[in-house]
């Protein structure tokens, strides 16, 4: 099975970029933003030049190996002069960007992605002002590292936050998310919170710190597993970080490092949501196959020096790798091309040693006949099913070491990758391992994808037995299948994966079955990100198979596969190779933006590139965001859910509203916002009234409701009663008889006595809860809540839940208005979302500005539950826990 992964990780560093060594300060004022009570218990400052980091935080939820990656910093410059900070964050190679935001000074500045031709010509001025704009390089094999410098006003704060995703592989029979952290200074809050859920059920988690003493690690960091769920967090206080006592410096630099695996006691693991699918498929009772592999070695006089001592490093390390099973030869090509045995011979323990001492002892020749080499290993390999039928089930594999630059022979690249492709014709894969930095690397990994493989770098200021730590393993062995589709035609209740495999004698089959029930009790446990991780893994995959088969091919065919993979990464926000984010609102003094972009990976090394830019937020500049032009600020006209309960959702591109009901049971908690991108969600919890006579419909109401922000550990917990700060922590307690102001690392709450609460988030949006108290005459006998949206236009695109999926424009058209079954309404026929639905023109009332007696607001009103808008049912939405 093939599923390399390399380490999962990022590189978390923010800094002041203008200090080398790190010093304690003169203690701060009140205009450091720290409260009495945190000054008390920090023995030293945390500033660095009057610079200090307030907050550096990861949140990581993963949902079926999809994992979401949010890291938020925010720091404070309470110098009386501008101060250049710097955001560092490394990231797999794997992963696609899906959002950056800086705020600061009251503005947000939020990254906008396009297609690379759109962002042309940024681009076109980056090169020829001979410097690169971009903000992410190349970092090492495995890792790419994004950069932001920044200058940063006197006595002001500003936050980053980047977003992105990845699909987690299993490596050695486990999943393993690293986080590198390095953030120079001390962190006032510092905190890594790890999310898993996974419906098979966790069958093991662990966390390390390799920076940390084993007795801090083990006070510091919490980890727990129970059936489908995991967590993990870590959250230092600023003593636990410090290198000593009384020392400025930090312990935070190394490895932060999360494993898991999941229960493989079913075969099937199968998952259908939203009309599409993901199967994870890990049969754990197979033996491994026995291998014939033939090695193609490069000896050419572009190898001299340190490649040949790499070349023979890693082949004396793989050759160390092999099993008394498996068959093996060597090759090798310079001028000419020669064999070791010319056919394949079993890794005996002497034929081994044999090997070892013929690598040791062979020299460079000068030209470099790739091509021969290559047929000539695949013809050894070629001849097993001819003379050798007793290892034609064996799995074959060709490896070649080379620094790919073919100088005798064939030396035409296109026609080399022809001759291989028809010599193999898909029998078996080819492994390129490329040598050196100046390697031709993205013909070597056309080569390897053409034939089924994959090509690894090789870095020559590094260990080359590390490199090739477990070669065989990390492709063979503790792997996974993941398969993702959608389904056509809403047919999820009949949808079934049959699976059948064969190897060295064996054979397997099965066939899994969709669980409906155990499906509808996923979606209830997870909610809407069930559903978004499935999709996004399904797009995620889809985008990188496109993305390798466009390197296969030319012309038409190519250009195709770029359209959709260019189209798909703009629906679904991701940054890839065909995709750039611009973020506008700040330039350097060249008038560049930042860009963000994918590296290919011909990009030279970190070290061979120039400086990085430093970029000026402008102070005049209006708060950009993602649809600035279809969104706008609703002051008189505002979406929001109400009374039994009855939800208006305002559509200004229409100047009208629509209006839905969800009639379901007391105790019932929906979601009503959830934005994916950082965590943000409200929920509301479902009450009845206390007082009904006999027949009276079953009314219910908001009776409570949770809002969070995990990007600053924020909860609110908001009932007719009580408005609970951090419940979860023992956090303060306020009635609706108090007038208070509350924040909170860029949240605010505002209570308005007796009458409402506005919560406005700095990254985020504004709302309102509205209190309602059961009066003399009212038809309601139990004081509830009502929830508004006055300010949406931060939220990200991918804002869901009930009111949430109408944060960003929706389009309808109303035709063949006629009386209804009540002669004292209009009905009407809607198509919205491909759907042709019957609407009743109806009134219902926002009470957001009058909570006693409200307005009326005119609206079409979408009968059973909102059944055709809202997308799904209305029991997606169902979830288990108000947070």
């Amino acid at each position: 099975m093939d599923g390399a992964m390399g380490l999962r990780g990022l590189l978390l560093c923010v800094y002041l970029v203008s200090l080398l060594v790190l010093q304690a300060m003169p203690a701060l004022g009140s205009a450091t933003g720290r409260s009495k009570s945190s000054e008390k218990r920090q023995a030293v400052d945390t500033a660095v030049d009057g610079v200090f980091i307030r907050s550096l935080k990861v949140n990581c939820k993963v949902t079926s190996r999809f994992a979401h990656y949010v890291v938020t910093s925010q720091v404070v410059n309470t110098a009386n002069e501008a101060r250049e900070v710097a955001f560092d964050v490394e990231i797999p190679k794997t992963a696609f960007i899906s959002d950056f935001a800086i705020t600061a000074d009251g503005n947000a500045f939020i990254g906008d992605i396009k297609d690379k031709v759109t962002a042309w010509k940024q681009y076109r001025k980056a090169a020829i002002s001979g410097e690169n704009a971009g903000l992410v390089r190349a970092s090492g094999r495995t890792m790419e590292q994004f950069t932001i410098h920044l200058t940063v006003n006197p006595q002001s704060k500003v936050t980053f936050q980047l977003t992105y995703e990845e699909v987690l592989k299993r490596k050695l029979k486990q999943y393993e998310i690293v986080i590198k952290v390095k953030p120079k200074q001390l962190v006032h809050h510092f905190e890594i919170d790890v999310d898993i859920f996974e419906p098979q059920g966790i069958s093991k988690l662990d966390a390390q710190a390799s920076f940390l003493p084993k007795e801090l690690a083990a006070q510091t960091i919490k980890k727990s597993f129970s059936g489908k769920k995991g967590h993990v967090l870590f959250r230092p206080t600023v003593s636990q970080q410090q290198s000593c006592p009384t020392c400025s410096t930090s312990l935070l630099n190394g490895h932060f490092k999360v494993t898991y695996d999941v229960s493989r006691d079913k075969i099937c693991d199968l998952l259908v949501a939203n009309n599409h699918f993901a199967h994870f498929f890990a049969p754990h009772n197979l033996t491994n196959m026995n291998k014939n592999v033939v090695f193609v070695i490069d000896i050419s006089g572009s190898m001299r020096g340190q490649k040949v001592k790499q070349t023979k490093e890693a082949l004396l390390k793989i050759l160390g790798d092999m099993q008394p099973g498996d068959y093996f030869d060597l090759v090798l090509f310079g001028s000419r091309v020669q064999s070791w045995k010319g056919s394949l011979v079993q890794a005996s323990e002497a034929n081994l040693q044999a090997a070892k001492d013929f690598v040791r002892r062979f020299s460079l020749d000068e030209a470099t006949n790739l091509n021969g080499g290559l047929l000539q290993g695949i013809e050894i390999l070629n001849q097993v099913q001819e003379s050798l039928p007793e290892l034609s089930n064996h799995a074959s594999i060709l490896i070649m070491l080379t620094d790919g630059d073919p100088t005798e022979g064939v030396t035409d690249r296109s026609q080399i990758l022809k001759n291989v492709r028809n010599a193999i014709r898909g029998r078996f894969p080819l492994y390129n391992l490329g040598f050196g930095h100046n390697v031709d690397f993205n013909f070597l990994e056309v080569m390897s994808m053409e034939n089924n493989g994959r090509a690894q770098r090789i870095y020559e200021d590094r260990d080359a037995t590390q490199q090739l730590q477990g070669f065989y393993s990390q492709y063979y062995e503790g792997s996974e299948i993941v398969v993702a589709g959608r389904i056509a035609d809403n047919k999820q209740s009949s949808f079934k994966a049959d699976v059948r495999a064969h190897g060295e004698g064996q054979e397997f089959s099965t066939t899994c079955l969709v669980d409906e029930e155990e499906m509808k009790k996923l979606l209830r446990e997870r909610g809407h990100m069930l559903e978004n991780h499935v999709e996004r893994l399904w797009a995620y995959l889809t985008i990188q198979e496109l993305l390798a088969k466009r390197m296969k091919v030319d012309g038409e065919e190519r250009a195709n596969l770029s359209s959709q993979a260019l189209r798909m990464s703009l629906d679904y926000g991701f940054v890839t190779p065909l995709t750039s984010m611009s973020i506008r609102g700040m330039a350097d003094q060249d008038g560049l933006k930042p860009i963000i972009d994918k590296p290919s990976e011909d990009s030279p090394p970190l070290e061979m590139l120039g400086p990085r830019r430093t970029f000026v937020l402008s102070a005049l500049q209006p708060s950009p965001t993602r649809s600035s032009s279809n969104t706008q600020r609703l002051p008189d006209r505002v979406t929001g859910v109400d009374t039994d309960p009855h939800f208006i959702i305002h559509v200004p591109q229409k100047e009208d509203a629509l209006c839905f009901n969800i009639n379901e049971e007391p105790g019932v908690i929906l979601s009503l916002v959830q934005d994916p991108n950082t965590g943000f969600s409200v929920n509301g919890q479902l009450i009845g009234n206390k007082a009904r006579s006999p027949g009276q419909h079953d009314g219910t109401y908001f009776g409570r409701l949770g809002i969070a922000n995990p990007a600053t550990a924020f909860q609110l917990e908001v009932t007719p009663q009580n408005i609970t700060l951090n419940p979860g922590s023992g956090g303060p307690v306020f009635s609706w008889r108090d007038q208070a102001v509350l924040r909170q690392d860029g949240v605010v709450v505002t209570i308005n006595k007796k009458r409402n609460l506005v919560l406005s988030v700095d990254d985020g949006g504004t709302f309102e809860v509205v209190l309602h108290r059961v009066w003399k005459g009212s038809s309601v006998h139990q004081d509830f809540l009502g929830f508004y949206v006055l300010d949406s236009h931060r939220m990200s695109a991918r804002t869901h839940g009930l009111l949430g999926q109408f944060f960003h424009p929706i389009g309808f058209e109303v035709s063949d208005i006629h009386p209804g079954s009540d002669p004292t309404k209009l009905d009407a026929t809607m198509v919205v979302k491909n759907r042709r639905l019957t609407v009743t023109r109806g009134l219902q009332k926002d009470y957001s500005k009058d909570p006693r007696h409200g307005a009326e607001v005119s609206c079409w009103f979408i009968h059973n539950n909102g059944a055709g808008l809202i997308d799904g049912a209305y029991t997606d939405y169902i979830i288990s826990d108000i947070f």
